[in-house]
């Protein structure tokens, strides 16, 4: 069932998502060769916290992390290790969510670890681009498949694929409501989009191949290939003539 908020549930949402956004940008002041991804996990942790918020992630389905820290061809839900060192070259994705007052933003970012090679520049570009693509001339009335359509359409154009396993979501109350939004399909599909739906849109884009591996953790997913992937995610509300991109 898709839950439409109310201005009041609107407001906490808002707070939520701000505070989101906020510790990605804390994060990325940490992130460079030598830093763990454990140590980023404690940073965003204590941010959260200290805004009086609750770390979404930290026990969700029992995942150990605040943030979900996923390294060069780990594709989302890596838990953050004293063992995993970020080295030269790396790029990271850094997935978190913040819940304020029983009201939750999500969002997802892919960081260069100190200089990277022109064809990581070009995926994390083309990623981000992808998101921007998708919610381009939306509105109340389109539909999920629309935005899926335009993120799928702009990633192949750029020669890169899209993870198919793995969807954006509903999100409010809950961290995951319906309706689930894949990064793939036809215009006109899926639920259609109507005022004060609020959805997390969150492309996730393989340099090789599309195919992905679940690891025995129950938790990271790996490209097949083993080539990078990297993720970008906004929480957006729906409104009458377009949308609101709350966690930027």
């Amino acid at each position: 069932m898709i839950k439409i908020k109310t201005d009041a549930e609107l407001e906490l949402q808002r707070i939520a998502c701000r505070i989101t956004r906020d510790t990605l940008l804390e994060i990325e002041k940490h992130i460079k060769p030598g830093v763990s991804t454990k140590q980023l996990d404690k940073i965003a942790y204590d941010y959260i916290v200290s805004l009086g918020a609750k770390p979404s992630f930290k026990g969700y389905g029992g995942f150990p992390g605040t943030i979900c820290a996923s390294v060069n061809e780990a594709v989302v839900h890596g838990i953050p290790s004293k063992q995993c060192i970020l080295q030269e070259g790396d790029i990271i994705s850094v997935d978190v969510g913040a819940c304020y007052k029983g009201y939750h933003g999500d969002a997802a970012r892919t960081f260069p670890v100190g200089k990277i090679d022109a064809k990581k520049k070009k995926l994390i570009k083309v990623t981000k681009e992808s998101f921007f693509e998708g919610i381009k001339n939306i509105r109340a009335g389109s539909y999920v498949g629309d935005i899926s359509n335009q993120i799928q359409t702009y990633v192949e154009k750029n020669g890169f694929s899209i993870v198919r396993e793995l969807t954006g979501h509903g999100v409010g109350a809950e961290l995951h409501e319906d309706p689930y939004v894949p990064n793939f399909g036809k215009v006109g599909s899926g639920a259609k989009l109507v005022k004060n739906m609020v959805i997390a849109i969150e492309p996730m884009v393989n340099m090789g191949e599309r195919y992905v591996q679940f690891m025995p953790d129950g938790w990271t997913c790996l490209t097949r290939d083993r080539l990078p992937s990297a993720h970008y995610e906004n929480t957006v509300l729906i409104t009458e003539d377009g949308v609101e991109i709350l966690t930027q």
